[in-house]
């Protein structure tokens, strides 16, 4: 290793080139240059060990200006991290003053810059942007990626409100509100004269009791030709969906929608102290949440539907736009896509005379997460009641075959594996399909185990939707009493491997000057399994893949940092899928893979981090079920 101080001359040109990367991008410029000035340069020709945990505890941080070096802990490639330009390394093993646990080797020239623990604890008393990175290194590159994705849509939302913003930076208008026992007529002249659509009732401690809105007036007041001595509290609708300050605009908007209403009252600490409404919500030009879900409500035939089902996919764009998290566009596409399911159901039940109270519509996979995205088909199934399952089926499969065409008219496409409804093996009463899950859980074949990671993620989307409740509490009682399922189900998560090579670098499949990367399989789907896995061990009654990571995380006792990057690694993926498949080119062809050589600095960094955690959860698997 040669090791020198950088000449005077350098300064500038390093403290300009450390400008263009995270996280000197958002650090001070001084505090860059002093960064610079500190530091001394070290090079390690092809081969020559950078560190090694022979050498004790770690007294420099390596920030890696040219050529790659591995960290590989052990003979396998499971614990193999390769660092490129721009990567600062080994952070957790400086901050604990203790030896590294891996042996980095230098794979080519590499010229790095090296900071003493000591200069490094003084830059992170300085700059709190430096500090902050070293504390969460993981979580900033995230944050950075969903930033450049706000800039990068930026033109296309500027008069746009981001959903993502607490209701508390809303703008604080003045709120009509009056008690219960206020009489009609003067409610009434109040909204006239404020010009306001709405009036809340609350209490002494203006706690929201109940709301009357322009909209309630004809059929609550001037139909019934009640007279307006008569109280608002008597024709008031209560209980009235209030939010916190501290709720999103998305949970309003998704709130306005799943309740069909138009005003939620805001409050804090319980005291109404403002209220939303549609209108402020969406700029979306003619699309909203709430007026998608109007429509397709309304929607009296199937190409209603249909065209309602392309409006989804230029809504989930213009979410993209406003730099939504992925969490909140798969949950709002899963959302409208379980508004429009349900309308096609219904629709077709009156148009067939079915009875949806002794049936229920089922959600699988994706759908029954809450996770879909832009190219989703179809994973679906029925239950049904009946005293004589074999006389009574075929008139479902009937039932359930116009349905899952319809979907596939939508734009929904029917399931290669047949996993729907109008399969004899998908249509079956809540006790059939109890013993079917039983039959998976004790036997554990690897059909039985494939199946259990698509139907055990179950919702209940049209009908009588109590009729998936033992279904339900079944997933939650029976298979933590059977450790053998759950240990196989770990196997079965570890079958698919975190795509890193023996040095640590993205396994890619390369064709030409492109270097795919499939973000489903090979992807978020690793956290999807782990998050499965773990809900199951632990009885865990959640739906989605964030909030099993984090019930999990809880579970576990793992430290914070860790459980919150598990969520925003999985984010960043679904996020990265969204993107490629919101690219009408690309997503044709191949709408879960990415081109990795196409992917900007910052996307590629976070990226590779994201496979790193995955690789860590896996490790973690590793250690709870195959010791």
């Amino acid at each position: 290793m040669a090791d020198t101080t950088p000449a005077s001359s350098l300064l500038e040109l390093l403290s300009a080139e450390l400008m263009a990367r995270a996280p000197f991008a958002q650090m001070q410029p001084e505090h860059v240059q002093q960064f610079v000035a500190a530091a001394r340069e070290a090079y390690y020709a092809p081969g020559e060990t950078v560190l090694e945990p022979a050498m004790g505890p770690v007294r420099s941080l390596l920030l890696l200006r040219q050529g790659r070096i591995t960290g590989r802990r052990g003979a396998g490639p499971a614990g193999s991290v390769l660092h490129e330009p721009g990567d600062l390394f080994p952070v957790g093993a400086l901050l604990a003053a203790r030896p590294v646990r891996s042996t980095y080797t230098a794979q080519d020239d590499c010229f790095c810059l090296l900071l003493t623990a000591d200069a490094v604890q003084a830059m992170a008393r300085k700059s709190t942007a430096f500090a902050d990175f070293l504390e969460r290194r993981a979580l900033h590159f995230f944050e950075l990626a969903q930033q450049a994705l706000r800039e990068a849509y930026a033109s296309e939302a500027l008069h746009e409100q981001a959903l993502e913003a607490p209701l508390s930076t809303l703008r604080r208008k003045p709120v009509l509100a009056c008690s219960a026992d206020t009489a009609l007529a003067q409610a009434l002249a109040l909204m006239h004269e404020r010009r306001v659509g709405s009036v809340v009732v609350v209490d002494a401690q203006r706690s929201p009791q109940g709301i009357l809105t322009r909209h309630d007036i004809l059929g609550r007041v001037t139909l019934p030709a009640l007279p307006l001595v008569t109280s608002i509290g008597a024709v008031m609708s209560a209980p009235v969906h209030v939010l916190e300050t501290s709720a999103t605009l998305h949970d309003a908007a998704l709130l306005m929608s799943r309740h069909g209403v138009r005003h939620v009252p805001v409050c804090e600490r319980g005291a109404l102290v403002d209220i939303v409404s549609e209108r402020d919500l969406f700029a979306l030009q003619r699309l909203s949440l709430k007026g998608l879900s109007t429509r397709i409500h309304a929607a009296s035939d199937l190409p209603t539907l249909q065209r309602a089902a392309q409006d989804i996919r230029r809504f989930a764009r213009n979410l993209l736009g406003q730099g939504v998290q992925a969490r909140q566009v798969t949950e709002l596409i899963s959302h409208l896509n379980d508004v429009l399911t349900a309308a096609v159901v219904q629709l077709l039940a009156r148009e067939q005379g079915v009875d949806l109270q002794r049936a229920c519509w089922l959600a699988f996979g994706s759908e029954g997460r809450s996770e879909q995205t832009i190219a989703t088909d179809q994973d679906n199934g029925l239950v049904f009641v009946s005293d004589d399952p074999q006389a009574d089926r075929p008139a479902w499969l009937r039932f359930a075959r116009t349905v899952n065409d319809a979907l596939d008219a939508c734009g929904y496409p029917l399931c290669k594996g047949n996993v729907m409804a109008s399969n004899p093996q998908c249509c079956l009463t809540a006790v059939e399909w109890q013993a079917r899950f039983a039959q998976w859980i004790e036997h554990g074949a690897p059909q039985d185990l494939l199946n259990a990671s698509i139907y055990f993620d179950l919702r209940p989307i049209a009908g009588h939707l109590d009729l998936a409740k033992p279904l339900r509490e079944m997933l939650l009682r029976q298979p933590p009493r059977v450790p053998r399922f759950i240990k196989q189900m770990a196997d079965n998560a570890l079958a698919n491997r975190a795509p890193l090579d023996w040095i640590g670098a993205l396994d890619t499949r390369d064709d030409g000057e492109h270097r795919w990367l499939d973000l489903k399989l090979r992807g978020s789907s690793l956290f999807v399994d782990a998050a499965r896995l773990y809900s199951l061990a632990h009885g865990i009654d959640a739906f989605s893949t964030r909030s099993r990571l984090i019930a999990a995380a809880l579970a576990l006792k793992v430290p914070a940092l860790e459980g919150e990057a598990w969520v925003a690694a999985f984010e960043f993926l679904q996020m990265l899928r969204l993107r490629v498949q919101l690219d009408e080119g690309a997503a044709q062809a191949r709408p879960n893979e990415v081109d990795v050589a196409q992917l900007n600095p910052i996307d590629l960094r976070v990226l590779k981090e994201s496979v790193r955690v995955a690789r860590s959860l896996q490790q973690r698997i590793e250690l709870d079920y195959q010791r």
